[in-house]
């Protein structure tokens, strides 16, 4: 073999050893932090004034590769911790007309995050919800990153909102069911901790 071949493949060798990883950079995986996430929903009770509640346990990853601008997110919310401050709604929440967590008490959302630039800007995903499938898009109001003050991990956030109706699962309350009177917006506020 000539030398200036043989150095020339050395060099390769090389730089193939330095640069492990400069191919290509690795998603990176966030776990959801459930003392800092709650979706939260409102709705309109009898025209007079809008109620508000937020799911206390909420657990999940959110994936992000920006590199190639996209992300994945997955989520479990469990709707027997819905609060509203008021117990009497608590227990009509979570009955059978409503929530009925006996026969459904598990709900998740997954989804694909979309990018505009080099910022998540919405999600396509799909809420499964008392026993019910259908896709609910979600809107990042706002998205940011920073490294956690005591953990010295990156701690990324975001506040998001959609919309869904009562009458997407069969909930038995029909004034809350029909038109209008069944949306609810929802609101999500999350904050996730990068995985080593």
């Amino acid at each position: 073999m000539q030398p200036a071949r043989r150095n020339s493949l050395l060099a390769a060798a090389l730089v193939a050893v330095a640069f492990p990883f400069a191919v290509a950079a690795a998603p990176t995986v966030y776990k959801v932090d459930s003392d800092h996430t709650f979706p939260s929903l409102e709705f309109n009770h009898m025209g007079i004034s809008i109620w508000r509640g937020k799911f206390d346990r909420t657990s999940g990853t959110i994936v992000l590769d920006r590199e190639k601008k996209t992300g994945t997110v997955d989520l479990a919310i469990d709707p027997a911790s819905i609060n509203f401050g008021l117990k009497s709604m608590y227990v009509h929440a979570t009955g059978e007309d409503w929530f009925d967590i006996a026969k459904y008490p598990t709900a998740t959302y997954k989804g694909a995050i979309t990018f505009t630039g080099d910022k998540p800007t919405g999600v396509d995903g799909t809420l499964v919800f008392r026993g019910v499938t259908t896709k609910v898009p979600l809107t990042i109001n706002l998205f940011g990153c920073v490294p956690h003050p005591m953990l010295k991990k990156e701690q990324c956030g975001a506040d998001a909102s959609g919309e869904v109706n009562w009458g997407q699962f069969g909930m038995k309350h029909s004034e809350y069911a029909k038109g209008d009177a069944g949306r609810v917006t929802l609101r999500i506020q999350v904050e996730a901790m990068k995985q080593d």
